[in-house]
């Protein structure tokens, strides 16, 4: 009767105290922010306990342009502090000029180093992406990237276990991105609070191994402590022959591991929810939360008829947003457009958008940024590249780039972006930038017309 969250949490308990377990990390990720765990070590005279489990991966403040020289002195800082902390502690680092470099839940995936079974913790909140290959993954503090710098291990209350289910066949267009944006509008962001979630069901079996790195990502936005897919065959095809994946018999066995890493039949769990993929359309968000979200064809509510601090949420995130209750969401003009992130930033998401720009010309402008330098290198292999600046955007480099704006890469004060990203709050792309969430084909479609728009049409004919 157990579930999946049961049995990679046994796997790791080392011992349990005052409603807390003591639990193994297998691979710890550090960036430029892990700066002040660091410092914390240094001040008490500590080591790195494992730091052959632990990986360096500059990506937050990593520049998308220009990186032989980086005038931006808090830019240099921060990534000269992550090279000599790794040096010093004897880490292996994807640094800035490391060609495998990229976005660090990017880049696990496509080396190998997240694997089915595993627990991987990072001073980031959207580790949750992990959880797609059936394993712990979850965000930490700076508090407690040190004490796993130190000890290899994390003290950590544990979740209640909630199941979400997409049942039925996605729709045109309809991607992992607008499956979490459905959930979280639905529940709200506080929907998964105290819960990992596991999704399940036919459409998410359908999805490959990125578009479930996309709903996992955004498991926190609705409050999950972390998201979860079982493995199956999809992921095995994903991992095998990745650079530090099992090989050989080390392979046959981890594989026939991870084949046990499923829930039971029988499985109770604390909550569960199921959403039919028919009622799930091409969604974007309208205000300041990932909750704030409608299908493409919605008109945005009108706060006068909701209640109490429904109604001035609302409210609030119209006048941010600069917003006009009652009118249709389609239709909403935009200034510039983002494709990237450790969301949305992988090769199907870069397919996915070329496929709407293809031989069309961008009415705004917009910045591409994969989410590593490999996925660059093979969208440049399959002419990605080309269809994207020959419509009009930017093509950079790798890094978290528009999704944080640390690097310079920022929307201006007022100014509405269409962004494959994550967040959506007051300033996360910039002071006074205004953001709305949607799948990497809807920012493509929003590309072409100057505005927010159903992608669906502009995709008949395609194939």
């Amino acid at each position: 009767m157990a579930t999946l969250l049961d049995k990679l949490w046994a796997a790791h308990e080392i011992r349990a105290e005052h409603g807390q377990s003591l639990l193994w990390v297998d691979r710890h990720l550090v960036h430029e922010g892990s700066h002040h765990a660091f410092a914390k070590l240094a001040e008490r005279g500590l080591e790195v306990a494992e730091p052959g489990l632990t990986f360096g991966v500059a990506d937050h403040y990593a520049p998308t342009r220009n990186r032989a020289r980086i005038d931006d002195p808090q830019v240099a800082m921060m990534l000269e502090r992550l090279e000599s902390n790794c040096a010093r502690h004897g880490i292996r680092l994807f640094g800035l000029h490391d060609p495998r470099q990229g976005i660090v839940h990017v880049l696990g995936p496509e080396q190998g180093l997240t694997l089915p079974g595993l627990l991987i913790n990072c001073g980031d909140s959207h580790t949750s992406t992990h959880g797609a290959f059936g394993a712990l993954g979850f965000g930490i503090g700076a508090t407690q990237v040190a004490h796993v710098l130190a000890t290899q291990t994390i003290w950590q209350a544990r979740p209640r276990a909630m199941r979400i289910r997409f049942e039925g066949t996605a729709g045109l267009a309809v991607a992992a991105k607008d499956m979490a944006l459905h959930w979280i509008s639905q529940l709200g962001t506080g929907g998964a609070a105290g819960h990992a979630v596991e999704y399940a069901g036919s459409a998410v079996r359908a999805l490959s191994m990125e578009g479930r790195m996309t709903l996992c990502n955004l498991s926190i936005e609705g409050g999950a402590r972390f998201g979860m897919v079982a493995p199956d065959a999809v992921t095995m095809a994903y991992v095998k022959g990745r650079t530090m994946a099992p090989k050989g018999a080390d392979w046959d066995a981890a594989a026939a591991y991870w084949q046990t890493l499923q829930s039971d039949a029988d499985a109770v769990f604390d909550r569960e929810v199921s959403f039919d993929m028919a009622e799930v359309a091409p969604t974007v968000t309208w205000g300041t939360t990932p909750d704030q979200a409608l299908p493409i064809g919605a008109s945005l509510p009108d706060p006068a008829r909701l209640e109490g601090a429904q109604a001035e949420a609302a409210r609030d995130a119209m006048d941010y947003m600069g917003l006009t209750p009652g009118r249709p969401l389609e239709g909403t003009p935009v200034d510039q457009v983002f494709l990237g992130s450790c969301t949305n930033g992988r090769i199907d998401d870069l397919r996915a958008a070329a496929a709407v720009l293809r031989g069309r010309k961008a009415k705004v402008p917009g910045l591409v940024s994969p989410g590593s330098m490999l996925v660059k290198r093979q969208a440049e292999a399959e002419g990605l590249d080309k269809v994207f600046t020959e419509a009009g955007l930017e093509w950079t480099a790798s890094g978290c780039s528009m999704c944080v704006g640390m690097n310079g890469d920022l929307v201006a004060p007022g100014k509405r972006c269409a962004s494959s990203t994550n967040r959506n709050f007051r300033g996360r792309q910039g002071k006074g930038a205004r953001t709305h969430l949607m799948s990497p084909a809807m920012v493509a479609a929003a590309a072409v017309t100057g505005t927010l728009t159903d992608v669906r049409p502009l995709l008949e004919g395609r194939g």
